[in-house]
């Protein structure tokens, strides 16, 4: 089941009579997609061709339910084209790569998702011969969530779509609380176990900690990530002023394989991945 939308376009002349109104569906019927982009460019090019010198007034658009009903509107023709393409596309995301024990959904301050994807990247980390004391994968970065029971590549994929890596860098104990300060405005991002942030209600970081100990200023701290948020994107610009800085370039280092891995090493040794809100953001 999904949601589609119904888009009105209304072009006007210059005397407010209705020159254009029109009508069109951004779902599948009867095996047409009518998108959303095509209708705009009609609209567009009724008003630049009209004598009238029309414009657009208005674009009105409404929800429309797609579900099971639209199942009896097949259309075999477009089903024989899509087949060896959907067979293809199926047999690379529908393997099963590891079980998940909970639902796992990403929200701010702190979720089991998040929990989990910073601390996958902290697991990983050893392969490169890394030791980073703190995780860090963004909130928006998680793009749907996990269901309780068989992770598939394509959930996976559906989790992290974007050709993000891993990657490692140092700040100095200033420059993490920067960086923790960063989160803090924003309401939360995923961090790893061991990171304890208290932030009020207003978004201010109250408190910060690392492994039960206080952040010293001047100490280095080493820092996994993805390559994305290492550049300082997602107003995490504490990460410029990095230093030690590693990104290994290859497509196996995309997030999505290293996630992967995680469930298949789980599923190697028998157990379903597990992950829950454990204090690591506390919000006063």
């Amino acid at each position: 089941m999904s949601n589609s939308f119904e888009y009105c376009v209304e072009i006007k002349d210059r005397n407010d009579s209705i020159e254009y109104t029109m009508k069109m569906k951004n779902r599948n019927s009867n095996g047409m997609t009518l998108k959303v982009v095509a209708a705009l460019l009609f609209a567009v090019c009724a008003a630049e061709t009209s004598n009238a010198q029309g414009r657009i007034t208005n674009v009105v658009r409404t929800r429309i339910l797609v579900d099971s009903v639209y199942d009896t509107m097949r259309d075999t023709e477009a089903d024989s084209f899509i087949a060896p393409y959907r067979q293809k596309v199926d047999s690379m995301m529908s393997p099963v790569v590891g079980h998940i024990a909970v639902n796992a959904k990403g929200y701010r301050p702190e979720s089991p998702l998040s929990n989990l994807l910073a601390d996958i990247l902290v697991w990983a980390s050893a392969r490169y011969g890394e030791k980073p004391l703190v995780g860090v994968y963004n909130m928006g970065g998680i793009r749907a969530s996990l269901v309780k029971g068989p992770v598939t590549f394509g959930d996976v994929l559906d989790v992290a779509p974007f050709e993000n890596k891993i990657s490692f860098l140092t700040l100095s104990g200033d420059n993490l609380m920067e960086l923790f300060r960063e989160m803090a405005s924003v309401g939360g991002e995923g961090v790893s176990h061991g990171v304890e942030l208290c932030i009020s209600k207003d978004k201010k970081l109250l408190s910060a900690r690392l492994h039960g100990k206080e952040i010293k200023p001047h100490k280095k701290y080493r820092i996994v990530t993805i390559d994305y948020l290492a550049q300082g994107n997602d107003r995490m610009t504490a990460f410029k002023k990095k230093t030690g800085y590693v990104a290994p370039p290859g497509e196996e280092n995309n997030t999505r394989y290293i996630i992967s891995d995680y469930f298949r090493q789980a599923e190697k040794e028998g157990r379903a991945v597990n992950c829950r809100v454990e204090g690591r953001i506390i919000v006063k």
